[in-house]
C-alpha cells in the first residue's frame, strides 16, 4: 500500500506544482523546508533524552499545544518535545512560542514512505501525538512498525469530513486501530470515530483544549503593550476585525467609515488571516485616503495621531501585521468580528475574543467551529451577521447600547471559563501513555 500511496502523492504533487510555483513567485510561499518535507531530512535533536513528537498543522494547533506542554513539562522532566508543523506560519509561531532548550521545532514530512521513515529514524520518538485529526497512512504505518504509540488529542471530525471518511471506512478502520488513545472534544466526535472503526475503549472525551490557556485578563502585558504601541486611549472604544479574508477587511473598513461621525472615539484594528495579504490590506486602507498605522512600524514606540489634509487630526486605522499577536489583540476589542465567516473559509476561532468578554460577531459560514458556535449562540454570547450591511448595523447597535454589549461579553467570558479543563485530562492520558514505556509493542489491528 505504501508504494501505491507514493505514486498517488507524486501524481498529486505534479498536478498542483503550477499553483505552488505561482505562489512561490508571486507571494514568496513554499521557499524553504523542502528537504524536510520531501526527503524527511529533519534536523537531528541535540540531546539523547526520550522525546514525544507533537504534530500541529498550523498556527491554531500550535497555540493549542502551549497549554498541553505547560502541563506535561513538569510531569515528564526527562523528556524532550518535538513540534512539527505543515505551514510556514505555523513554524514561525512555534519557534517563537517554544523554548529551544527542550523543544525541537521543524517541518512535518510529506507522507512519502521514504520521508516518514527517515524522519522517524532521526527523531526516534517514544510517542507521537497528532492534534485534531491528522491521519497520514504511511506515517502511521511506519510508526506502528516501530512500536511507537500514537495518540490523537483534541480530536474533531466535522459532519462533512465524516461523510467523506465513510466512503473509505476500511482504510479509516485500519488507521484508527493503530492509535492507543483517541482523545476527542465531545461525544459526537467520539461516536463518529467509533462508527468509522475506532475501538470504543480507546476513545476518550476530554473536552476542547481550545478553551484552555486562553487569556481572560485585558490588563495582561501583551495586550497592554499593544494598546500603548497603537496609542489607544482608555476612553476610546475598539472594533477588531480579526482572522479576516477578502472582502471582510473592506466590510470592516466600510463599517468604521459609516460609524465614525457618530462615534469619533471608535478605533478600528484589522488583522488579516494570512501574512501574504498584509500589503494588500494596507493598500486598501490607503485607497480610502485614510491614515494607517502598522504594528511592524510601531513596536517599541507609542502611536501618534496622523495629521489630515485639513490640519485636524484623525486616529489612524490600525493594521496588526505580525504573527502570534492576535490573541493579545482581542483583549483590546469592545466589539470583535471573527473573520473567515463571511467567506467560504468556514470561520476562525472565536473563543479568544469571547474569553476577553468582547461582544463577538461572526458571519453564517462557521462550520469549522460548529460546536463552539452553537454553544455561544444558544447562550446569547454571540451574534451572527449575514453581510456587510448587517455588520455595520449590528456594530452600531452594540456601540449605542453599551449595556447590551457588556452583558453579551460577560456571558461569553463565563461560558469559556466553564468549559475549561481539557488540558489536564489530556496531559494525564499522555503521561500514562509515554511515561513508563521502555519497549513499546505495536498494537494489532
Amino acid at each position: 500500500m505504501s508504494w501505491l500511496l507514493n505514486i498517488a502523492y507524486i501524481l498529486l504533487l505534479i498536478a498542483v506544482s503550477p499553483v505552488l510555483l505561482y505562489r512561490r513567485l508571486a507571494h514568496g510561499k513554499y521557499r524553504d523546508g523542502w528537504g524536510e518535507k520531501l526527503l524527511g531530512r529533519l534536523p537531528a535533536r541535540s540531546s539523547e533524552r526520550p522525546c514525544i513528537w507533537f504534530h500541529a498543522v498550523s498556527v491554531g494547533e500550535v497555540l493549542q499545544l502551549q497549554s498541553v506542554l505547560n502541563e506535561l513539562e513538569p510531569r515528564l522532566p526527562g523528556h524532550d518535545f518535538v513540534i512539527t508543523t505543515t505551514t510556514v506560519t505555523g513554524l514561525s509561531v512555534a519557534r517563537e512560542k517554544f523554548a529551544a532548550d527542550r523543544h525541537h521545532v521543524c517541518y512535518f514530512p510529506l507522507d512519502f514512505s521514504w520521508a516518514v521513515n527517515r524522519a522517524l529514524k532521526v527523531i526516534q520518538p517514544r510517542a507521537i501525538v497528532l492534534v485534531e485529526l491528522e491521519l497520514w497512512p504511511n506515517f502511521i504505518a511506519a510508526a506502528g512498525r516501530r512500536g511507537i504509540p500514537l495518540a490523537l488529542v483534541n480530536g474533531r471530525i466535522s459532519e462533512r469530513s465524516f461523510r467523506g471518511y465513510r466512503r473509505i471506512r476500511v482504510l479509516m478502520r485500519w488507521l484508527l486501530r493503530r492509535f492507543e488513545t483517541l482523545a476527542v472534544q465531545n461525544e459526537t466526535y467520539g461516536q463518529r470515530l467509533i462508527e468509522l472503526g475506532a475501538p470504543k475503549d480507546r476513545v476518550v472525551v476530554t473536552g476542547s483544549i481550545k478553551f484552555d490557556g486562553v487569556n481572560t485578563d485585558r490588563e495582561n502585558p501583551q495586550t497592554a503593550e499593544l494598546r500603548r504601541s497603537f496609542g489607544i486611549g482608555q476612553a476610546e472604544r475598539v472594533f477588531v476585525a480579526g482572522s479576516t479574508q477578502a472582502p471582510e477587511e473592506d466590510y470592516a473598513l466600510q463599517t468604521w467609515i459609516s460609524l465614525r461621525e457618530e462615534f469619533p472615539e471608535l478605533r478600528l484594528i484589522l488583522v488579516p488571516r494570512h501574512k501574504e495579504r498584509f500589503e494588500e490590506v494596507a493598500e486598501l486602507v490607503k485607497s480610502h485616503d485614510l491614515p494607517l498605522m502598522r504594528r511592524t512600524e510601531t513596536k517599541g514606540e507609542r502611536g501618534v495621531l496622523t495629521p489630515r489634509c485639513d490640519d485636524s487630526y484623525s486616529a489612524p486605522i490600525l493594521l496588526l501585521d505580525t504573527l502570534g499577536e492576535l490573541g493579545a489583540c482581542w483583549g483590546l476589542a469592545d466589539v470583535a468580528f471573527v473573520g473567515g465567516s463571511l467567506t467560504r473559509r468556514g470561520g476562525q476561532n472565536m473563543i479568544e475574543p469571547a474569553a476577553y468578554g468582547a461582544a463577538v460577531l461572526f458571519g453564517p459560514n462557521t462550520w469549522n467551529f460548529r460546536d463552539v458556535v452553537e454553544l455561544l449562540l444558544n447562550s446569547g454570547a454571540a451574534r451572527v451577521v449575514a453581510d456587510r450591511e448587517e455588520l455595520t448595523q449590528t456594530v452600531g447597535e452594540l456601540l449605542r447600547d453599551g449595556a447590551t454589549a457588556t452583558k453579551q461579553g460577560q456571558i461569553a467570558q463565563r461560558l469559556v471559563v466553564a468549559q475549561q479543563g481539557a488540558t489536564e485530562k489530556t496531559s494525564k492520558l499522555l503521561v500514562q501513555m509515554a511515561g513508563p514505556i521502555t519497549a513499546p509493542q505495536s498494537r494489532a489491528a
